[in-house]
């Protein structure tokens, strides 16, 4: 992501207005990086309820293209924190850490007993050095397929029999044939990037992925086969994109498949919030499957984090905002407005689609799920192989040799 200074920020009008709000409500400044409907819409659930109490929220938010650690920081080291963000890097956890601010959730998430109820993906995302330290929002699959059911029908496919990638794109053929474009892509770094990390994952699996995005690879991974294999696919999805992927967002691709021009998306799941804010059904206009012979997902959990070592009152609005935000109903109600699954396995069902259905049960099984480089991965490699997977994805005379010699040419400058 791309580090701007400060006079990026703009402060956003207030997300929710309250009538509980009263003149001796605990305000709390809430940093965020969402701007699309579902992403506003889920966060007001959780606006809505903290207001309720007697709260209130006074928003800074800076686009989705503009995130990262760096200005969070630079705000607290300017004496203009917020009290409550939204970030997911272990790093800033461990910066704040350093400089005696943050909150251990530890016990506040056992009082209420959510710590039992997290799967262990989740947990294990949230957790930083031994301690629980991000509030978790929502579980995301970083590439699923989500697929216009009409546009299958009239191709004369159905995703749901694709046993592999090769059956996969068998299909494809007869898809733009039909009319269709076969996968949606857009057109920025944060694409291409999840496109990719979610490929190494499901094509050459948890040990090649955890390798290449642990904190320091372990560059015996670039000569591996599956790595490459990753990189081929990735080409294949890219060299059929229509011409209108470049600079396309997600949800402009995610659209096209709304609008029935492209048969389907691979991309994190929160499309789901994009279809429903365009008033679609699932199971009649839209459905979802995992990348087809995945052999492992890539799992994205959002989360806030709060700063802690503030006046005791801020300190208790601040873990009563965790709490809402883990609260078994609330988190249900968030998942079903944002696309994303719930981050607790004892969720009233009456709120779980289909899709959250797969989520859940893909987590449960032993060594399926990778987490986020974000959670992993230094962030310098990170952003080098994004940029380098969407330098390949625009030019169509770079080659996977290429790719390849660029990742260790920047392992070399990031690792020496």
């Amino acid at each position: 992501m791309l580090n701007r200074t400060l006079t990026a920020f703009g402060l956003a009008l207030t997300i929710s207005a309250s009538p509980f709000a009263t003149a001796g409500a605990t305000e709390l400044k809430l940093f965020h990086t969402w701007s699309n409907e579902s992403e506003i819409g889920a966060l007001n659930v959780i606006v809505k309820e903290f207001e309720s109490r007697g709260n209130t929220i006074t928003e800074m938010s800076v686009p989705h293209e503009q995130a990262g650690s760096s200005p969070l920081v630079s705000l607290i080291v300017a004496g203009t924190p917020p009290n409550v963000f939204i970030n997911s890097e272990p790093s800033l956890y461990r910066d704040l850490s350093k400089r005696g601010l943050g909150q251990p959730l530890d016990a506040t998430f056992n009082e209420i007993g959510a710590t039992p109820n997290f799967p262990e993906t989740v947990l294990r995302s949230i957790t930083v050095d031994g301690e629980i330290r991000k509030i978790p929002t929502g579980v995301h699959i970083d590439g699923m397929i989500y697929y216009n059911k009409h546009v299958a029908e009239q191709a004369g496919v159905d995703p749901t029999k694709w046993t592999s990638l090769d059956e996969m794109f068998a299909d494809m053929e007869k898809v733009q044939k039909a009319g269709f474009t076969f996968i949606g892509m857009g057109g920025n770094t944060f694409q291409a990037g999840y496109l990719f990390h979610a490929l190494v994952a499901a094509v050459a699996g948890p040990d090649i992925y955890n390798r290449f995005y642990q904190e320091k690879p372990d560059e015996t991974v670039f000569d591996e086969k599956g790595l490459r294999d990753a990189i081929d696919v990735f080409r294949k999805i890219t060299n059929q994109a229509d011409p209108g992927w470049v600079n396309r967002q997600w949800n402009e691709t995610t659209n096209t498949v709304i609008a029935g021009k492209t048969l389907m998306q691979i991309h994190g799941d929160w499309m789901k919030g994009q279809w429903l804010a365009n008033k679609k059904v699932l199971g009649e206009d839209f459905a979802c499957v995992n990348i087809p012979g995945t052999k492992a997902l890539s799992v994205t959990v959002d989360a806030f984090g709060i700063l802690g070592g503030v006046p005791e009152d801020q300190l208790k609005a601040e873990l009563e905002f965790a709490k809402i935000v883990v609260d078994p109903k609330i988190n249900a109600e968030f998942a079903s407005i944002k696309g994303s699954s719930p981050v607790r396995l004892d969720v009233p069902s009456d709120k779980l689609d289909a899709c959250n259905q797969l989520v859940l049960e893909s987590l449960k099984k032993p060594g399926f799920s990778v987490q986020n480089p974000f959670n992993i991965s230094d962030p310098d490699w990170q952003n080098s192989v994004w940029n380098t997977m969407y330098t390949f994805q625009g030019d169509p005379d770079m080659t996977p040799d290429d790719v390849i010699e660029a990742f260790k040419s920047e392992y070399a400058a990031i690792f020496p």
